[in-house]
């Protein structure tokens, strides 16, 4: 299993919208992509204008195929001005869970 972490520095004037297309990333990447696990949002407790993200995915090959999906593309697209720093993106193996414990969850609905 392969995950990327990443760290997302918001422009604060940016961040209701930012949020709202980090949101529909998020859904696009589980509920479109079957080799998507997860793909949690969380926020920086001391810093509002901070996101981390933590992706799981199946193989290398799954995170290559995100890069070129509809949804992706158009988050980074509508996000590139609202960003006050580069993304650092962390690709990471993951230890655990082992990878038969992984499954795939529906996305939720909104």
């Amino acid at each position: 299993m392969k995950a990327l972490v990443v760290k997302i520095h918001m422009k604060a004037e940016f961040r209701d919208q930012f949020i709202k297309e980090m949101w529909a990333d998020a859904i696009g990447s589980e509920k479109v992509e079957p080799d998507c696990l997860m793909f949690n949002i969380v926020n920086d407790a001391a810093d509002p204008n901070i996101l981390y993200l933590f992706e799981v995915y199946t193989d290398d090959a799954a995170i290559e195929a995100h890069t070129k999906m509809p949804h992706f593309v158009k988050w980074l697209e509508a996000t590139k001005d609202w960003l006050a720093a580069p993304l650092e993106i962390m690709p990471s193996d993951v230890l655990y869970p082992p990878a038969n414990a992984w499954k795939k969850r529906p996305a939720p609905e909104l």
